[in-house]
């Protein structure tokens, strides 16, 4: 499925409300597609306990952006490759992130009640289930990489790859670090310091959600580095965008309580640049990640759309 014939993007970027040029129909198109075959990965066997099936599927199947599965088939598209062969990898970036939100939102991580507009896992069903339901996805996620994913090298890299972004050093160092608080950083390295935190919890899975579509493209060192760069400044604006909507949205929107950050004490950005040069230094990033991937052309041209959406977001 061809998803490259969207109109040249704009120079200027604006924080505003998301608009239909953005989400085109092609990226419509393949939202739904990553959905339907969502939904095929959650019809378990019976042996499946059924209040487990059921939190699964409350979770992964709940309304969301997919903007990383999205990345996953918009990088594979840039390097020319057949969308359709990264479908598995791109569910199981959903699922891997997936599994994240439910722990993130356990009472001894981030104690969030509300996700995607409605009560957390752990609040529709109850604490046990939900850390059972993160791991369960957390585990067909690397199944899905490992069977569907084609050729078998590229299954392998594929799974290496997210086992990296998923792991200690990135995802789960990141949520452990930004648990611990910069209490005892000194204020002149509050700014570095919250970008290594974000680099690894929020830009780990956004990076390499570029890195498996390159892959199952069969992309090259370039096109490798170039999405790397193009994840990097992405991942750094989405996070400013998350803060600024934290402190400046609308809960309708967003889906879940606003100044969740403030009540938890947590170091944002809007808290260190304020509002404006935040908004300022994420339109900068992302107009950086679009040049990044000048060297796909045309081709690449529904990753910048949906550089424009990170931007434009209001939830």
């Amino acid at each position: 499925m061809a998803l490259n014939n969207t109109p040249q993007r704009k120079s200027t970027l604006r924080m505003s409300l998301i608009s239909e040029e953005v989400l085109s129909p092609e990226i419509q198109k393949a939202r739904r597609m990553i959905d339907e075959q969502l939904a095929r990965y959650c019809e378990f066997h019976s042996d499946c306990p059924e209040h487990l099936a059921d939190a699964i599927r409350y979770s992964l199947l709940a309304p969301g952006k997919r903007i990383r599965p999205l990345l996953v088939l918009m990088a594979c598209e840039a390097c020319r490759g057949d969308i359709e062969k990264a479908i598995p990898a791109a569910c199981a970036v959903e699922m891997v992130h997936t599994y994240s939100l439910i722990h993130d939102d356990l009472p001894a991580m981030d104690d969030d009640d509300m996700r995607r507009g409605r009560p957390s896992c752990h609040i529709a069903f109850d604490e046990a289930t939900a850390i059972l339901a993160g791991d369960a996805l957390l585990t067909l996620a690397f199944e899905v990489l490992g069977r569907d994913v084609q050729p078998a090298t590229s299954a392998a890299a594929c799974c290496a790859a997210l086992g990296r972004a998923a792991g200690a050093i990135r995802l789960v160092g990141g949520q452990a670090a930004d648990l611990a608080g910069a209490d005892d950083v000194p204020q002149a390295e509050l700014l570095d310091w919250l970008e290594r935190v974000h680099h690894r919890k929020t830009g780990a899975l956004l990076t390499v959600s570029l890195q498996l579509g390159c892959i199952v493209a069969g992309g090259g060192p370039e096109k490798l580095a170039a999405m790397k760069n193009y994840g990097k400044n992405l991942g750094l604006a989405f996070q400013i965008v998350d803060d600024l909507l934290d402190l400046c949205g609308s809960q309708a929107k967003i889906g879940k309580p606003v100044g969740s950050d403030a009540n938890h004490g947590k170091t944002t950005y809007p808290q260190l640049l304020g509002v404006e040069e935040s908004r300022q230094r994420a339109q900068t990033l992302i107009e950086q990640a679009i040049d990044s991937i000048s060297i796909f052309g045309q081709a690449a041209e529904n990753l910048n759309r949906l550089a424009r959406f990170v931007i434009k977001r209001n939830s």
